[in-house]
């Protein structure tokens, strides 16, 4: 495989013809051996064939590599002409159990392998035109030509490995062995595994905006876990070490298995992993293009669910606590065992980037520090479902990459396997998988006390509540005014040389007000009706972000990330108590105040006559209410007869304002003439609903 040996390429330094070379070069490298992976297929037939019945036939992945290329160059306007319409939509999508994937064999004519065959070698002649003629400044940035290039380019490298797990789930018959690379001929009986110590650190995970190497939108932002001492095993976990868990009837006792791995296991009658294959006391074990005697010492590949019924089952034969390992966990074992980041590597310090193997190997091959396969051999199952870190961006031209996978039901691998090249093989790579698929991944196993920390920091799709994450801190996206900024900085004035100290947001909604507040006053209790959208704003108090998904046009969407800090907010948050009440029926506790607001809520209430009567007893002598309203109450339908005003009294006109005047007269008095706050309401980037909020500044008597 030595021809076809290469690096992720360094976007920040050098000549740029140079540079230019060198990426010509590495697209050539990568585009040959994507297509040498296939010549293990025995015939073309088997091209129409399906690894696994939840992905698309072979042939899609043959063709899904070059178009991915010519669709994102249409896309970012680099070239303005397609291939094959045709192609560029029936190889577009289908990787993943997700709702746009459409697997139904019903909805597709696939066309010939020679017809993909001819159509890859149009595709690539047009990449090279880019790659010769585009220009090329250094440093090479995301939003550069260049940058999709290499969006490309890693792509196919991807597909290189998920590719290859897919001919390795293909019947025997259908594939040729000794096509792709020499296999590892050791084998022998698995070595004695044991626990070695790795101390604790506080860990900085996430990659730099301006890291040198080219990254997918997830390996940036900024995340920092304090990770306890902990055990793990000297080696990967072996064949040989599985193999007393499949003969212990692991794989017949639900008491091992998660519920969701107990119903995998049903589903499947699984009894063994995948690519073991047993004849009475005989085993063997399925490569990609051949079987071999079961080699003991090797990895164990399983997938998640399987990998975490081992632990369990040891868990209940040892009476300790065993488990994978978390990101942050196996980070903390590279850091300690020196692993060097593939740019320093003269040659790989593991079975990995192909440079050793096409195939696995024995576990205890390749030493780094104390412990063996550190990074390589095959990928490692954590327990860590992926998540960006704070400060994640998607990235424009592909921004399906990785938000699909933040739903709690992918879990990381790291490390890499034998065929991880490219970015995959970087530090900084994170890949995930649904806990059932399979992979080139097995695991090693952790010993601790200390409880998982598993952070769902999944989008936010509920249309409503996206609405206000919009409404609330979509003036980070757009040149729209605020308004509960502007309504923040209007109290701000008001309030100023007053002595306040205990403030009550009545309208909490997803926060903005809230956090604009806590800077200023010792206290603010910011209440929601709405369990839905007062989670937001605790998401934001305990992760200093939130994610959330709003609507373009059509069925195409946006994907925010509100990180606080962009803002200059985050100050002071220990001050902010949120909490779910009904305004129209608030606890005792909540009472003794200096300022109350109510910010366009009296239009949300069952009952605003109710409230308005009310509200004296929540605040003290001298305190402000400030009262901020669109008065729609016909839009939020609220009954005729609890409207404080909007309609004719005594045949005159009676307006909300003069209404709430006369209800609340007895016990405030109004301080100065109320003005008015323009709110918009954007639900989608076509569609903005805009109104006029008044603000009232009340004193109690």
């Amino acid at each position: 495989m030595k021809d076809f040996l290469t690096k992720t390429i360094d976007l920040h330094h050098g000549d740029s013809e140079e540079k230019r070379r060198e990426i010509l070069n590495y697209f050539e490298k990568t585009w040959a051996i994507d297509e040498k992976l296939y010549s293990q297929l025995r015939s073309d037939d088997e091209f129409y064939h399906r690894g696994d019945p939840l992905r698309h036939v072979i042939l899609f992945y043959l063709g899904h590599t070059a178009v991915f290329f010519i669709n994102k160059l249409m896309l970012c306007k680099i070239i303005d002409t397609r291939i094959n319409p045709e192609f560029e939509s029936i190889f577009a999508i289908g990787v993943d159990e997700m709702s746009w994937d459409d697997l139904n064999e019903k909805n597709y004519c696939w066309p010939s392998v020679q017809a993909v065959r001819e159509y890859r070698d149009i595709a690539k002649k047009v990449v090279i035109d880019v790659i010769v003629n585009a220009p090329l400044v250094l440093p090479i940035k995301w939003e550069d030509p260049f940058w999709i290039i290499l969006m490309g380019i890693e792509h196919e490298r991807i597909h290189l490995e998920t590719s290859s797990v897919l001919i390795r789930q293909l019947p025997i018959n259908d594939v040729v062995p000794g096509l792709f690379g020499e296999i590892c001929k050791e084998k022998g009986l698995a070595p004695k595994n044991e626990f070695l110590p790795v101390s604790g650190a506080e860990l900085k995970l996430g990659k730099e905006k301006n890291h040198k190497l080219y990254g997918w939108d997830n390996e940036y932002g900024q995340y920092t876990e304090k990770v306890n001492d902990f055990l793990t095993t000297k080696f990967l976990i072996s064949n040989g070490e599985y193999l007393d868990f499949v003969n212990d009837k692991g794989y017949h006792r639900p008491d091992y298995w998660t519920e969701e791995g107990w119903n995998w296991r049903n589903f499947k009658q699984a009894e063994m992993p995948l690519f073991w294959r047993r004849n009475g006391d005989n085993f063997k074990l399925r490569l990609v293009a051949e079987e071999i005697p079961m080699p003991w010492n090797w990895p164990a590949e399983v997938n998640y669910l399987e990998a975490k019924a081992f632990c369990n089952w040891k868990t209940a034969r040892e009476g300790k606590t065993f488990r994978l390992p978390t990101e942050a966990e196996w980070l903390r074992l590279t850091e300690l065992c020196s692993v060097p980041d593939k740019m320093e590597w003269s040659t790989a310090p593991g079975n990995i980037n192909l440079e050793h193997y096409a195939s696995p190997c024995p576990v205890n091959k390749f030493q780094t520090g104390d412990f063996f396969d550190v990074i390589g051999n095959v990928w490692q199952w954590t327990e860590t479902p992926i998540t960006g870190y704070a400060g994640f961006k998607v990235h424009p031209m592909y921004d399906d990459f990785s938000t699909p996978t933040f739903d709690g039901k992918h879990n990381m691998i790291k490390g890499g396997s034998w065929i991880s090249t490219g970015n995959e093989a970087t530090r900084h790579a994170r890949y995930a998988f649904r806990r059932h698929f399979y992979q080139h991944a097995g695991f090693r196993i952790v010993e601790s006390e200390t409880p998982i920390k598993i952070h769902k920091d999944e989008y936010e799709t509920d249309r409503d509540v996206t609405i206000s994450c919009e409404s609330n801190w979509g003036d980070a996206f757009s040149s729209t005014e605020n308004f509960s900024k502007q309504l923040a900085d209007f109290i701000l004035k008001t309030v100023k040389n007053k002595s306040i100290q205990n403030v009550l947001d009545l309208n909490a909604d997803t926060g903005r007000l809230a956090f604009e507040l806590a800077p200023h006053f010792q206290k603010v209790t910011a209440l929601d009706v709405s369990a839905r959208y007062i989670r937001i704003p605790i998401d934001l108090q305990e992760k200093g972000f939130i994610r959330y998904i709003v609507k373009d046009e059509g069925e195409l969407v946006f994907y925010r990330e509100v990180v606080l800090s962009d803002f200059g907010l985050g100050a002071n948050m220990e001050n902010i108590l949120f909490m779910q009440d009904n305004a129209n029926n608030l606890k005792p506790k909540y009472t003794n105040y200096d300022l109350i607001i109510v910010p366009n809520l009296l239009e949300e209430l069952t009952c605003p006559i109710l409230f308005l009567n009310q509200i004296h007893e929540r605040l003290n002598t001298n305190g402000l209410l400030i009262i901020a309203s669109t008065y729609e109450w016909e839009v939020n339908e609220v009954k005729r007869e609890h409207w404080p005003g909007g309609f004719k009294q005594n045949g005159e006109p009676l307006t909300s304002f003069e209404g709430i005047q006369n209800i609340i007269s007895e016990h405030f008095t109004l301080e100065s003439t109320p003005i008015n706050l323009p709110v918009s309401i954007r639900k989608s980037s076509r569609i903005s609903e805009q109104k006029l909020s008044e603000v009232s500044v009340w004193k109690k008597k």
